[in-house]
């Protein structure tokens, strides 16, 4: 897709949700210094929503009609494919609405890929697991069994598949060994640089929302600015042999998870979505194109990433009521 056509895209369904602010639709204009084709974008999603574990956000995950329709709302802003969060069969709720999810992506000629969880033990078992979670995945969602597979995400026809890492339990070479033996071997993608025993296993690389070395700040204004620099500067020094996948936010705020740690940052009226959305622009050009930036993500509500209603409109009306004040 163009450049010139993902801004107009993402303008016209950003402006659907109810997006006001005017210096979004300036950011969203092709940069004449930026590559000719823009990477293909991608989002996160989460498919646990219905579950009671999780915040009510007015709809369910293992409803297809919600899922049609979140398709069409993503392809119609740009996005070709849904990284979903996965645990594989320890969260049967999850693994089902997936399943859900690929069946309507082939319908709607969309594509979706496996965003794989680490187990958290360190009982020894994350190896074996990840091992029976991927065994599953390529009988089911993969594999030349697998009814829906025409909609899972390829690579040069290698399956995709990203790893987000928990404690470092899992012993990757033996797990990618493993999954030599598909009928097309999967590509392996790790968040930010794998440990050095792994590297080999990785063939690519993702950024993944996070503020960088100054850490989080109270006031929420470390958006990741300085984490997205070191990424890309390093992927095109350190790792210019990998397959890189870029990261864009719209922000942060985990008050309402469960497991939040009151961590923030700023959508700046959507200068933040705005601006990771565009930086990769500094580091890769036609010559050296980057092949995909990440969404992170489409509907995570309790971490305050969520696209999926983008809505600034409050955020406009607020300033402008601000400065009417002075």
């Amino acid at each position: 897709m163009s450049k010139k056509l993902l801004a107009l895209a993402i303008v016209c369904f950003m402006a659907g949700s109810g997006c006001t602010t005017p210096g979004i639709h300036r950011a969203l204009q092709p940069n004449p210094q930026a590559p000719n084709s823009w990477p293909k974008l991608l989002a996160v999603y989460m498919p646990w929503f219905g579950d009671h574990v999780h915040i009510d956000v007015g709809y369910s995950s293992n409803d297809p009609a919600v899922l049609r329709h979140q398709i069409q709302q993503a392809r119609h802003a740009g996005i070709s494919a849904f990284v979903v969060d996965w645990y594989g069969d320890t969260r049967p709720f999850s693994d089902h609405n997936f399943a859900l999810m690929q069946e309507a992506a082939e319908e709607n000629h969309f594509q979706v890929a496996l965003l794989y969880n680490e187990a958290e033990d360190d009982d020894g078992q994350a190896t074996d697991e990840a091992l029976a979670a991927l065994d599953k995945a390529y009988k089911a969602y993969i594999g030349p069994e697998a009814p829906h597979r025409a909609a899972y995400l390829t690579y040069q026809g290698h399956p995709m598949i990203l790893i987000f890492p928990k404690h470092g339990h899992a012993d990757w070479n033996r797990i990618v060994e493993h999954c030599r033996g598909w009928e097309a071997s999967p590509i392996f993608f790790y968040k930010d640089e794998p440990p050095p025993q792994f590297a080999a296993d990785f063939a690519g690389l993702y950024a993944w929302v996070q503020p960088g070395q100054k850490g989080w700040t109270p006031d929420g204004s470390n958006w990741g600015e300085q984490y997205l620099n070191d990424f890309y500067r390093t992927m095109r020094n350190k790792h210019s042999d990998k397959i890189i996948v870029g990261g864009a936010w719209p922000g942060f705020d985990d008050s309402a998870a469960k497991w939040g740690l009151n961590r923030h940052m700023q959508s700046r009226c959507g200068k933040t979505f705005e601006d990771t959305l565009h930086l990769y622009n500094q580091y890769f050009d036609a010559a050296h194109p980057l092949p995909f930036v990440m969404i992170e993500t489409w509907n995570d509500y309790e971490e305050g990433t969520a696209i999926e209603r983008l809505n600034f409109a409050k955020c406009a009306q607020g300033t402008a009521s601000a400065a009417g004040s002075e």
